[in-house]
C-alpha cells in the first residue's frame, strides 16, 4: 500500500495525476533516461550499464502512461527515434549537461526531431540532467549551446500561439532527485 500511495503522490506533485498520455523519454546515452525511470517507477537510485540495445518500458500507474523507449546513443538507434516519437503526447528529453563535448550531436538531433513536421506540436520538455556535478552547463548555456534559447516558450505553462511546439528547459539532478519535477508539472499543462 505504501509504493501505490506513493506513486500517487508522486503522480499529484508531478502534475499528471488525472492525465492519460504517451510520454516518450529520449536522448543520449549517459543522459540519465534509465535512472530516471527507475527513480519514477520504484523510487530506487540504481547504477546501470550503458543501453546497448534499444530498451521499451510501459509503466501505467492509475490512467496514466509512459511509453518509455531507451533506444542508446548510436547512431543507428537515433534513426529510430522518430517513429517512436509517432503519436507522442510529449517528450522528455534528456541532456548530460556535463558532457559539453557530446553536445553537438545532441544538438543535431534535437534540430532533426524539431525539423520534422509530424512533431511540429508536440511539447518538448528538455531535462538538463547531472547539475550535481562539478563544471555542467547553467541553464543559459544548454540553451545557447542547442541553439534553442529564442525558441523557448516560457515556464509558465500558458497557452503558445497556434502551430507553435511548447517547448522548455528544466535543469535537474536525477540523483539528487530534483528539478525534474517542475518539467513534469511544465509538460502536464500541455497533455490532453
Amino acid at each position: 500500500m505504501f509504493l501505490v500511495n506513493w506513486f500517487w503522490s508522486t503522480l499529484n506533485y508531478l502534475g499528471l495525476s488525472k492525465k492519460s498520455a504517451r510520454i516518450i523519454f529520449i536522448g543520449l546515452d549517459n543522459a540519465g533516461k534509465t535512472t530516471l525511470l527507475h527513480v519514477l517507477r520504484d523510487n530506487k537510485l540504481l547504477v546501470h550499464e550503458p543501453t546497448r540495445h534499444p530498451q521499451a518500458e510501459e509503466l501505467v500507474i492509475g490512467n496514466i502512461r509512459f511509453d518509455a523507449h531507451d533506444l542508446g546513443g548510436h547512431e543507428a538507434a537515433r534513426r529510430l527515434w522518430s517513429y517512436y516519437l509517432t503519436g507522442a503526447d510529449g517528450v522528455i528529453f534528456l541532456v548530460d549537461a556535463t558532457a559539453e563535448d557530446r553536445l553537438g550531436e545532441v544538438k543535431k538531433e534535437l534540430d532533426s526531431l524539431m525539423a520534422d513536421k509530424l512533431f511540429s506540436t508536440v511539447p518538448f520538455a528538455i531535462l538538463g540532467n547531472k547539475v550535481d556535478v562539478k563544471g555542467a552547463l547553467t541553464e543559459p548555456q544548454l540553451k545557447q549551446a542547442l541553439g534553442i534559447a529564442d525558441q523557448v516558450t516560457g515556464k509558465a505553462g500558458k497557452a503558445v500561439p497556434e502551430g507553435t511546439r511548447p517547448l522548455e528547459v528544466f535543469m535537474c539532478s536525477v540523483v539528487e532527485r530534483g528539478g525534474y519535477q517542475v518539467g513534469f508539472q511544465w509538460l502536464a499543462n500541455y497533455l490532453p
